[in-house]
């Protein structure tokens, strides 16, 4: 495992200690106030362990290999990873989604890995790591399709959408017909027999079943402009913890291990 950074946050964690008493002993009246109430990183590396939250149900992202072999996936191997640099272990915690924030703020665990967005409202009640993955959305039509270049050029076009995605809105925005599927499986498998133009969804979507199948006869006719960001999830005010999974993911893509570790899953780099 890889100690350097536990061994200067530890030297750093004592020197605030030391002071934390020459203040006390001082009768400082505000020392509580002015020391280091945020325990979110110095609890982490006094147990030993990173409890990570996640669903185990999520391919490729957090699933069992074969349906009951071992934990892996993206994110999982990406919380390895961090652990490994912040030189702790790491405990996964699966947890249906529905309750995986309730969880974290119950204390269950330090951090969920499960692909969370950063939005506007989760950054109102929850402190976020940098990305560790960034995606698109995607326009997937048959490969010898030349009349779709565009979300302009959806208009007039029929394309295969769950009623309920924003790639739905998407779709009916640009001017497609949307002919109304239960998911992804059922949108590519329109667009193979020819029966819709196309679809659009999330390009981690799209690079999962090319790495799985080979996507033989499709291919991304366009992207969006705005990428979606995912990073690990902490409890407000849980900055220290926060910032040492950043450094650590800072880190991790310097040296390519990032990298690596998307190529297995989705055949190419999303961690930038």
């Amino acid at each position: 495992m890889k100690r350097h950074l536990v061994s200067a946050t530890v030297l750093t964690l004592a020197a605030a200690v030391a002071l934390t008493g020459c203040s006390a002993s001082a009768g400082d009246s505000d020392s509580s106030a002015t020391t280091g109430t945020d325990e979110s990183l110095s609890s982490v590396l006094e147990s030993g362990t990173l409890t990570v939250g996640t669903e185990g149900t999520y391919r490729p992202f957090s699933f069992h290999a074969d349906g009951s072999g071992d934990l892996t996936g993206y994110d999982v191997e990406v919380a390895k990873a961090v652990a490994d640099e912040l030189g702790v272990e790491v405990k996964f915690e699966e947890t249906q989604w529905d309750a995986i924030f309730a969880g974290l703020e119950a204390g269950r665990f330090d951090t969920i890995a499960n692909q969370v967005s950063i939005t506007p409202e989760r950054e109102e009640s929850y402190e976020f790591s940098t990305p560790y993955t960034y995606s698109t959305g995607v326009i997937v039509v048959p490969e010898d399709n030349t009349d779709i270049t565009s979300f302009e050029s959806l208009a007039g076009k029929t394309t295969a959408q769950s009623l309920t995605s924003n790639w739905n809105t998407l779709a009916t925005e640009s001017g497609a017909t949307v002919q109304g599927v239960e998911g992804w499986a059922q949108s590519v498998a329109l667009v193979e027999d020819g029966r819709v133009d196309a679809t659009i969804n999330d390009k981690l979507t799209y690079l999962d079943y090319k790495k799985q199948t080979g996507a033989a006869g499709l291919k991304v006719a366009a992207e969006t402009e705005d990428r979606s960001e995912s990073a690990f999830a902490f409890v407000q005010g849980g900055t220290a913890l926060a910032d040492a999974v950043s450094d650590a993911l800072a880190t991790l893509s310097e040296d390519g291990t990032l990298a690596t570790i998307s190529d297995t899953y989705f055949g190419a780099d999303v961690s930038k």
